[in-house]
């Protein structure tokens, strides 16, 4: 299949209700938010989303969640070590002047993850480094406004290990704090770059699973902290330029989704409680899907 000839612009809505949709480790877990506020979700947790959604779809993935591999491989570089056509390349022995430029081919073939996303493959004890620029950027997700956290203390019923000094008391690690955000809807960005797949191969049909990871991105994703339903993708907007350039630069296409409260609304609690529109851009379709 041929690689992707026209640049490639999408944005995703998606709301999140009594959830965690990215807890950030050096804040005890807490959802992310930014300075004023606004909830973030990170462009590395949606990638993880949308690699997981394509590996369920059957296609091959390097960077693979532990609990979710589907080989028996427990690291990237055991991953790459196991794979007959880029393995010899990591071999000190190899001398093939242009060992990198092959990384590059043979992985970008392999891996649906790397054709589309790029990888860096430097490990210890190899002599080679490679850097491989993947066609598809997507953006850090925001809420549209302000979201409200609310924490909670839960327990165990069980210790998880005895008190040696005490064994009737409970440890301290049978008591914990949940965070979630109240309601939120989020909004992000991304591109294909086109001269980028070029390199990659990243192809047409490519581009087509990607869009149907977006508008499944939470199929299967489910987990105390983001329970079945708690978190919905809304609108998925995706625009196909008619050059490699594009007619608009990316970040005009992305400012023409417009999100806002009706009128009537003081407090929104669902996704009803927004309009959400696309200004026409002269020369430039929209094409828009519902969520799953």
């Amino acid at each position: 299949m041929t690689t992707i000839q026209n640049k490639v612009d999408f944005a995703v809505v998606f709301t999140v209700d009594k959830a965690n949709p990215n807890g950030d480790p050096l804040n005890g877990n807490r959802p992310r938010q930014d300075y004023d506020g606004h909830g973030e979700v990170s462009d590395v947790a949606i990638k993880r989303k949308l690699r997981n959604r394509l590996q369920d779809e059957g296609e091959s993935i390097l960077v693979q969640s532990d609990e979710r591999r589907s080989d028996g491989y427990r690291s990237i570089l055991a991953r790459v070590e196991g794979n007959e056509e880029v393995a010899p390349y990591f071999t000190k022995k190899n001398k093939e002047p242009n060992k990198e430029e092959l990384v590059e081919t043979f992985a970008s073939k392999e891996w649906y993850d790397v054709r589309a996303f790029g990888q860096v493959f430097a490990f210890k004890g190899t002599d080679v480094s490679v850097g491989v620029r993947g066609p598809v950027s997507i953006h850090t997700a925001t809420s549209i406004h302000p979201v409200d956290i609310t924490s909670m203390q839960i327990t165990k019923s069980v210790n998880s290990t005895t008190n040696a000094k005490d064994p009737s008391q409970k440890t301290s690690d049978t008591m914990g704090m949940k965070h979630r955000v109240d309601f939120g809807v989020y909004v992000f960005y991304g591109s294909i770059n086109p001269q980028l797949a070029e390199r990659t191969g990243f192809s047409e049909g490519d581009a087509e699973k990607l869009k149907q990871a977006l508008i499944t991105m939470f199929a299967n994703d489910s987990s105390s902290a983001r329970p079945d339903g708690s978190m919905e993708v809304n609108k998925v907007f995706w625009w196909e330029h008619n050059s490699k350039l594009g007619q608009y630069s990316s970040a005009k296409v992305h400012r023409s989704v417009k999100i806002q409260l009706k009128d009537d609304t003081i407090l929104p609690k669902s996704i009803e409680d927004y309009n959400i529109t696309v200004d026409r851009l002269e020369g430039l379709a929209v094409k828009e899907y519902e969520g799953l």
